[in-house]
């Protein structure tokens, strides 16, 4: 068990330094872009979408091995047995990655349709098509800067379960 444990933590580690650095590197690339009310036209999107797989990967990788992680701790009681400081930490880094992943799949499958629609639309109705990228790039802000805090909260958490 130690070295699956062992090997548990390495992925783990591996896939949140890409998760967490993909996050730091799409909010980057994307916030000029976004500060500029240029959605469509600016790289970002491109450098989002192939960052995607990885973050993906990531988040997959992160469940899995921290379910293995979870279940082998002496502070683990039992499914939702919230019973201790580490209990509590992990419900919060739980609804976090949840809230997470709920927002990485509005990313794919919600902004960034509607950025290639926008781009679309450039040709045909540039002015329309200005207005909806200032409503897109607004929202995506939102949920850049809601993605950075659920990651903040996880890593919170997860240094107090590490510290209990």
């Amino acid at each position: 068990m130690f070295w699956i444990l062992v090997f548990s933590y390495w992925i783990h580690l591996l896939a949140t330094v890409i998760w967490f650095g993909s996050l730091v590197l799409m909010a980057l690339a994307a916030w000029p872009a976004l500060g500029k009310g240029a959605v469509a036209q600016n790289g970002w999107l491109a450098l989002q979408k192939q960052l995607i797989p990885w973050a993906n990967i990531s988040l997959v990788l992160l469940l899995i091995t921290g379910f293995v992680q979870m279940t082998n701790d002496v502070n683990y009681s039992g499914f939702l047995a919230i019973d201790s400081t580490w209990a509590w930490a992990m419900l919060v880094k739980h609804i976090a990655f949840g809230l997470l992943a709920a927002l990485t799949v509005y990313l794919q499958f919600g902004l960034y349709p509607a950025a290639d629609r926008i781009a679309l639309l450039a040709d045909k109705k540039p002015q329309l098509a200005k207005t909806e990228q200032q409503k897109l790039a607004q929202r995506e802000k939102q949920v850049l800067w809601l993605n950075l805090a659920c990651a903040v909260a996880i890593l919170f958490c997860t240094a107090v379960a590490t510290a209990v």
